[in-house]
Order: C-alpha cells, then sequence, then structure tokens
C-alpha cells in the first residue's frame, strides 16, 4: 500500500498548521477524482474532493496551534517539528510494507527523509521529494485534506474574533489589514497568532515606535 503526507500551514501568521496522511491500495481511484496539488484548486473544488478522498482511504490528521508552534519552537525547529508530525501519522498509517511518500519540508530532500525515519518506529519505505505534492496523486490527496482543514480552522477564528482575518498570511491583504487594525486597538497581537513569526515581532515594533502604516 502507499501513503501521502503535506502539510497545509507551514508559514502563516494566523492559525494552526495541519499535516495529513492518506493510504490507499494503489493511487487509481485518486487519479479518477482529478487530484492535484491543492494550491492549483480552487477552494470549492478542494472542498468537493475533500469526502470522496475520504471515502476512499485510510486517513489521518495532525493540528499544531499557532500556541504550540510558538512553545515548539523555542526547543527545535519547523522542520524538525515537521519530522515529527510526519512520523506519528506514519506511525499510525503505515506498516513496513508500505511506501510512503513526502513533500519535503527541508532543501534537502534525503536529510529530511532521514530525519522522519529517525523518529518513526517503522521502517516503512520513505521517499521524500519537493513537489511530491504535484507529483504522486497520493501526496495531492493529503495536500487537499490539510488545505481544507486548515481553511476551516482559519474560518473559524474569523468567526471566533468577529472579524475576517482573511488567509492568515502576511502576504494576503486582509490578513494584513486585519492585523493593522487589531493591534493599535488592542495594544497586542490577537489570539491565534504565531507571535515567534519575524512578521508578528516586526508589526509590535512598529507599533510601539507608531510606524505601523509603514508595513
Amino acid at each position: 500500500m502507499i501513503c501521502g503526507i503535506d502539510e497545509a500551514g507551514r508559514g502563516p501568521v494566523i492559525g494552526p498548521m495541519v499535516v495529513a496522511g492518506v493510504k490507499v491500495n494503489d493511487d487509481g481511484k485518486l487519479m479518477e477524482l482529478g487530484v492535484k496539488d491543492s494550491k492549483r484548486l480552487c477552494p470549492s473544488t478542494r472542498e468537493g474532493l475533500e469526502e470522496k478522498i475520504k471515502d476512499c482511504s485510510e486517513f489521518t490528521l495532525r493540528v499544531v496551534s499557532a500556541e504550540d508552534i510558538d512553545s515548539l519552537r523555542s526547543s527545535m525547529t519547523l522542520n524538525q517539528l515537521e519530522a515529527d508530525l510526519f512520523a506519528n501519522v506514519i506511525d499510525e498509517l503505515c506498516v513496513e510494507s508500505d511506501t510512503c511518500y513526502l513533500d519535503s519540508a527541508s532543501t534537502d530532500e534525503n536529510k529530511f527523509a532521514g530525519m522522519v525515519k529517525k523518529r518513526t518506529s517503522v521502517q516503512s519505505n520513505i521517499i521524500s521529494e519537493h513537489g511530491a505534492d504535484d507529483e504522486y496523486p497520493v501526496v495531492s490527496a493529503a495536500s487537499i485534506l490539510a488545505k481544507v482543514e486548515r481553511d476551516r480552522k482559519v474560518e473559524e477564528i474569523s468567526e471566533k474574533l468577529g472579524e475576517d482575518v482573511g488567509s492568515g498570511y502576511p502576504s494576503d491583504a486582509k490578513t494584513r489589514e486585519f492585523l493593522r487594525k487589531w493591534i493599535p486597538e488592542k495594544e497586542s497581537l490577537p489570539p491565534h497568532t504565531r507571535k515567534s513569526w519575524e512578521t508578528c515581532k516586526e508589526l509590535m515594533n512598529k507599533f510601539w515606535n507608531r510606524s505601523l502604516d509603514d508595513f
């Protein structure tokens, strides 16, 4: 059997990171569904594929909150955190005869594969590649589940805060506008924000120096 693992939300300033694992006998059904890298699909298409993927596979999700990411970053790198999560998914889904395809979190694909192997108790065949979510349908399926779940969590954050936080990425104009508005009013970063991110540190420095408009 084959397993694909990918993440969504590695770089945002707001919201969780989600890691998804998908396991199937083969990728024939996934290819019929038309899965591809989640970044190449519109939200409605991703949402439409979510239940279809779940219906034809074994799957699991790991959700790490912004607060937990901040806490863990004091003792490990983001790559190490991802390796922990990927290994945890392998331990749940896989046996030694399985092949696991990973979308590599490191620029060194082999190094990341080694990091995951050291952390897993299941010595399955691990293949770590950049762009695996565009190359292997089983990883594409994992990327879709991770992305849909993260988007759902970000929507919940918007509802809780009573403001549209956008996608949570610093490149998103809605996210930047939300932070520009929140920080002067509350004199702090909002909940569910990755306070250890340089973007957040810069925003707070600009606020205290009264130059938030420069962001």
